[in-house]
Formats: structure tokens, C-alpha cells, sequence
């Protein structure tokens, strides 16, 4: 099991298991407005520690991105073996680069 495979097993575990003091309960306790907030906050920090340039704050800040994101799916049903298949599709593909301009375009 890869380590991003224990950390959702932990988040699925304190949203069946609720433990007083556990940072992911409350966040599980407060609901999807409040996992969303702080998904986009460490978005945010994620993107102005990459700009600064301090590698460390950068993997830091992914880190919890990363976290925040696995309770969001955990609280909207998604098995995290969905995200990694798709990754694992989208490695597969070859030569997509013209698709991936035009995408850009339209966002």
C-alpha cells in the first residue's frame, strides 16, 4: 500500500470513526464548505510557495494540499483508486499535447 493509500485509509477511518480532537473530524464535522475552504486556501499557499522559491515551503504546502484533498473525496464517496486509475489512463496517453493547447484555450 503507498503512502497516499494509508493517509486515505486514516481520513476514511476518522470519518467512520470519529475521534475527539482529530483535526480531520473537524473538518469532517464542520462539512463540504468548510473542507472546500481550506482545500482552496492550500491551493493558494501551494502556488505562492512555488513562486518563493523555498523548495521545502513548496512540499509543505502540496503536502497539505494533498491532505485536504483526500477528505474532500472522502467525503464525497470517491474511492481514492478512482483518482489514481485516471492518473494511471492519462499516463498511458502519448501525443496529446495538441489536445492539451486547445484546453488551455478554452479555460
Amino acid at each position: 500500500m503507498s503512502t497516499l493509500e494509508r493517509l486515505y485509509q486514516v481520513v476514511l477511518d476518522r470519518k467512520a470513526h470519529p475521534q475527539e480532537g482529530s483535526y480531520t473530524c473537524y473538518l469532517f464535522d464542520k462539512g463540504l464548505d468548510k473542507i472546500l475552504k481550506k482545500v482552496g486556501e492550500e491551493c493558494a499557499e501551494t502556488i505562492i510557495a512555488a513562486k518563493n522559491d523555498v523548495p521545502s515551503d513548496t512540499v509543505g504546502e502540496v503536502s497539505d494540499l494533498i491532505y485536504h484533498l483526500m477528505v474532500m473525496l472522502a467525503e464525497k464517496g470517491i474511492p481514492l483508486d478512482d483518482v489514481l486509475a485516471e492518473l494511471e489512463r492519462r499516463a498511458q496517453k502519448i501525443g496529446n499535447l495538441k489536445q492539451m493547447k486547445q484546453v488551455d484555450r478554452e479555460s
